[in-house]
């Protein structure tokens, strides 16, 4: 493991003990505690590259000041131009951002905009309620506007502050105003997120151990045969897999332990959203869960069978947010149009190499063929035809994932390239193909229809002139 890893694990290890410790914090304390934790954390691991993150803060907070109708809008600009600064920052002469900071501006990046919103869905109810004279409340919609120490102290709450999960600012201020912290359940939920990590870190480091990723890049890796070069990405994504699999659940443990995100089961939250409905909160009836910060589900992210599956339980609170933010504000009517721009966004928040978006860009089509050999192939087959359907669906899932998460971790243009060739592109020829053979049955059904139509057409004429 890197030194940068390892500090990632020591800061992650460390918020787990610490957050059992803010339950006993007042809200007022509580703010004030995380907020300086969380900016000396910042400040130790970026140092002068803080600024980045404080700039982006209080340009967001005076965008929403001046004019809150345009905040989502003009944050999202702000926030995502601010980003390219950021990684170009060393053509302008400024030193390159540190990866600790790169982690805090990408998480930044999703708050300050969804902060945005809030604010705009708040003065919006308020006016409907000013005018209506109604008393309907949002659903954990926000109590007040927040004030330029609440927009920091969110900012840099301690609390996923390099992994995530992405929280909104409602579930912050939940957080802080809980009434009985130390009476939520903790300690048993948290061991149940934690007792799969060690196992996975052991599988990261033996098969990482044995499947570098950097021997892709070498002359000796091509002289291999075809078929160790294929499963040769199938490890790498194991590996990538593990990595996330263990610090994420880590940074979900940090969060149970502190209480964020704890909601009754009857909120019906969503990750990354927060309660969808309206709820109690009567600490003797209510049954709690923590499906607010869920950002991972391993299971399903496994052995679910779609590609548009996979994504919603992989990142689970960023693909809220692109969801929430991009897919449902996109300037296209067309799902595959919509999801394409989704995924752009997407590889552009991921950085500015060009593996991001040979890899995103990939996902819109692996979802037209699946589709397209849903409506045609699947539907025909009787049960067990189907469940050998999904098997065969699954397996190449899997496949697709391990083939765009090579350019993911390979970043650049060439290397991706060469990778893929050396594989003969073999996941797109499959996609290609797959799309091809939804479309010749389905327009071999169509003419089927059509021979159908235009004879009981000539049917009827017949009979026509028979009977005159």
């Amino acid at each position: 493991m890197s030194p940068d890893e390892l500090v990632y694990l020591a800061i992650l290890a460390a918020s787990i003990p610490v957050g059992f410790l803010f339950r006993y914090l007042s809200p007022s304390a509580k703010q004030w505690s995380a907020l300086l934790l969380g900016l000396s954390v910042t400040i130790a691991t970026c140092q002068i590259h803080t600024l980045h993150s404080l700039v982006t803060v209080l340009g967001t907070w005076m965008i929403i000041k001046y004019d809150w109708r345009a905040a989502p809008s003009l944050s999202l600009g702000w926030t995502f131009l601010y980003l390219l600064f950021f990684r170009l920052s060393y053509l302008f002469g400024l030193p390159s951002p540190t990866p600790f900071a790169n982690a805090i501006q990408l998480l930044l990046t999703l708050k300050m905009v969804s902060l945005a919103n809030e604010v705009q869905q708040y003065h919006l109810a308020k006016k409907e309620d000013v005018t209506s004279f109604s008393k309907s409340p949002l659903i954990c919609g926000l109590t007040q506007e927040p004030s330029l120490y609440d927009t920091v102290s969110y900012s840099y709450c301690y609390i996923g502050l390099f992994t995530g999960p992405f929280f909104r600012y409602q579930t912050y201020v939940d957080w802080l105003q809980q009434p009985c912290p130390r009476e939520l359940p903790g300690r048993v939920p948290c061991l149940q997120r934690l007792r799969f990590v060690p196992l996975y870190a052991v599988f990261f480091l033996i098969v990482n151990h044995y499947f570098p990723l950097a021997y892709v890049r070498t002359e000796e890796y091509l002289d291999h045969h075809f078929l160790f070069r294929l499963f040769y990405m199938t490890a790498v994504f194991f590996v990538f897999r593990m990595r996330f699999y263990a610090a994420w659940c880590g940074a979900e443990a940090g969060c149970i332990s502190s209480g964020l995100g704890c909601y009754p089961e009857g909120a019906q939250s969503k990750p990354g959203g927060g309660p969808s409905v309206q709820y109690s909160s009567d600490p003797a009836s209510a049954t709690y869960d923590f499906r607010t910060i869920q950002n991972i589900d391993c299971y399903n992210t496994d052995f679910c069978v779609k590609v548009r599956h996979g994504m919603k339980y992989w990142n689970m609170t960023v693909q809220w947010w692109l969801h929430q933010y991009i897919y449902a504000k996109a300037p296209f009517k067309a799902y595959t149009l919509k999801a394409a721009w989704t995924m752009f966004i997407s590889a552009y928040w991921h950085g500015i190499h060009a593996g991001y978006y040979l890899s995103f860009l990939t996902i819109p089509l692996c979802m037209g063929a699946e589709s397209a050999l849903e409506s045609t192939v699947r539907a025909k087959l009787g049960p067990q035809g189907q469940n050998i359907f999904d098997w065969i669906h699954w397996f190449l899932k899997m496949r697709a994932y391990d083939y765009m998460c090579m350019g993911f971790v390979l970043l650049s243009f060439s290397d991706t390239i060469n990778y893929w060739s050396s594989i003969f592109f073999c996941i797109h020829v499959i996609a290609v193909m797959c799309m091809g053979l939804g479309m010749l049955l389905k327009g071999g059904k169509q003419e089927r229809k059509l021979e159908r139509e235009c004879r009981n057409d000539e049917d009827g004429k017949r009979e026509t002139r028979t009977e005159g």
